[in-house]
């Protein structure tokens, strides 16, 4: 019989661990976009690499996070002490600035035996604690390595599982392999330092509280909290009326060919289901297929399947209460079928840069529209729907050496069935913040001079989608620009007669004064004094004009 206090206590340590990681990793990390920005995650997993505990961070990263551990536990034998690096997105990463660490945990010397023995000896970890960040540049074509690429191999690094560390000590020549091919070497070795330093604080955290209740009483809580997910999902999935749901939205394009690129999904909800069983594996309560989505493109906006299931376990986590651990139990009633060689499931050698940040995004904005049409009275209006992925790199004045700068850009957040949408705000697969002005022009020869909201961008409505935003930066020596943004050429969706949210642009501002708008994805060259000026979408609105929510 499950201790349902017992089960509160064990679902707030975990999940207290994976807070702490993340409070390391952004303390000693050394770039703004990890320590201002907070672009990293870090979660928790059982001896089986599932995942039980995450962090409130990055929702792109957390669900797809499981593939990463997998692929590094598939690599080899971990023992004590390793760690385990990889960032290809085709064995369970999203795309190259991404860069996870894995490292196992085995608790050992809980309680001695009286003989100077640990009574707890395994060949197998314990435990995994994981930790993922976004690095400012990763090598590749473009300084921050998220530019318009038509291959994976012009976007970076590819790392494929290695260890990093080995019995506790550093891997000199993987690390200088790394460094090596990297654009700010210092700054990626300070955050993966950090990165280690996350890992290593779960690891200690997981074992005090192993000292603490007991190895095996912490397991099965362990797989308690997996079950009680399950159950969890399964009874919302049961409040869901059955039936056969379908929509599509559409990328504006990949950057290469000027057409639109089509996300089709069709849900298909089974109605109530009995009580879980751990004896017999229970059919999928909801199937998510993706079938009718484009084929992969040439452009940078493939994504990987781990992003595609990151998407679906991010939509439906929200749907639950906050209460709810999010675990790897919350997928087992869903099903997800992404067929391979698509926008959705891309093989290589596609260029999936943007699949991370923008397809992520759209695939939220699909499903939400399909779960509209079964509960219409729980589903927001679309929101900004791009991440307005700004990279700015060149050589800076001060100290003569390179420097790339990256960060995504908020927006209007859709409005919802009972009130309107939060303006400049990041929303569903990013939960970043943007740079301070302070931060920004310190670390970067820029000068940030214009930061405000974007009026009147969100969509009217009964209820009212949040606004854009505007951010206008100036580049205080020659640099290259890289923009990798979507939702230029139609705005956010409203939903139950809500106008749509007014789509983004993105504006050169030359030295004479002149103004250029350029494409959402797209490379350019600035000179000195020259600005860049990005405008984010607003959220749709919801509900007609006849304030009823009735078109």
């Amino acid at each position: 019989m499950r201790d349902p206090i017992e089960l509160e206590v064990f679902k707030n340590l975990y999940h207290s661990i994976a807070e702490e990681m993340g409070a390391a990793l952004r303390r000693t990390s050394f770039s703004p976009n990890i320590k201002e920005r907070r672009d990293y995650s870090c979660a928790v997993f059982d001896s089986a690499g599932r995942v039980i505990a995450m962090g409130d961070h990055m929702p792109v990263h957390l669900g797809s996070m499981p593939m990463s551990v997998a692929a590094a536990v598939e690599h080899g034998a971990l023992e004590p002490g390793d760690i385990v690096i990889l960032n290809d997105p085709f064995r369970g990463g999203t795309h190259l600035p991404d860069i996870t660490l894995v490292m196992p945990v085995y608790v050992q010397k809980i309680k001695s035996s009286g003989r100077g023995r640990p009574l707890h000896t395994t060949t197998e970890p314990d435990f995994y604690v994981a930790s993922r960040a976004h690095h400012a540049d990763v090598g590749g074509t473009y300084p921050g390595s998220m530019g318009p690429c038509r291959e994976i191999y012009q976007e970076g690094l590819r790392i494929p599982p290695v260890k990093i560390m080995r019995g506790g000590k550093i891997v000199a020549d993987v690390l200088a392999l790394l460094l090596n091919n990297v654009r700010t070497p210092e700054e990626r070795e300070g955050d993966l330092g950090a990165q280690i330093a996350a890992c290593q604080t779960g690891a200690r955290r997981l074992t005090e509280i192993c000292g603490r209740y007991g190895l095996a009483r912490t397991k099965r809580a362990a797989g308690e909290l997996l079950d009680y997910s399950e159950e969890m999902m399964r009874s919302f999935l049961g409040t869901v009326p059955a039936g056969t749901y379908r929509a599509e939205d559409f990328l504006d394009n990949d950057g290469v060919d000027d057409k639109p690129v089509r996300i089709a999904v069709t849900l298909r909800v089974q109605g109530r289901s009995g009580k879980s069983s751990r004896a017999k594996k229970r059919p999928a309560a909801i199937t998510i297929d993706f079938t009718g989505s484009d084929p992969q493109v040439q452009g940078a906006i493939n994504a990987v399947e781990a992003i595609t299931v990151s998407a679906c376990f991010y939509v439906f986590r929200c749907l639950l209460r906050e209460d709810v651990p999010a675990t790897a139990g919350l997928m087992r009633p869903i099903e997800v079928i992404a067929p391979a060689g698509t926008v959705v499931n891309a093989k290589p050698p596609a260029a999936v840069a943007g699949g991370n940040v923008e397809t992520s995004q759209r695939i939220v904005d699909v499903l939400l529209k399909a779960l509209a049409q079964a509960i219409p009275d729980r589903i927001p209006a679309a929101a900004s729907g791009t991440m307005n992925n700004l990279t700015i790199g060149g050589i800076d004045p001060r100290t003569s050496e390179p420097f790339a700068y990256y960060e995504t850009i908020a927006g209007g957040m859709g409005a919802r069935p009972t009130k309107d949408g939060v303006s400049g705000v990041h929303t569903h697969m990013t939960n970043s913040l943007n740079t301070p002005a302070e931060a920004l022009e310190y670390a970067y020869p820029v000068r940030l001079r214009r930061y405000s909201f974007r009026p009147g961008s969100g969509g009217r409505g009964l209820h009212i989608g949040g606004d854009g935003i505007v951010r206008e930066i100036e580049v205080l020596t020659e640099a290259q620009v890289t923009l990798l943004a979507d939702r230029r050429s139609r705005g956010p969706y409203g939903l139950s007669g809500g106008a749509d949210g007014a789509p983004g642009r993105t504006v050169i501002v030359r030295q004479d004064g002149s103004e250029q708008e350029i494409p959402g994805k797209t490379s350019i060259r600035l000179r000195s004094g020259e600005r860049v000026r990005v405008e984010s979408p607003g959220g749709g609105g919801w509900g007609g004009p006849d304030k009823t929510g009735k078109a």
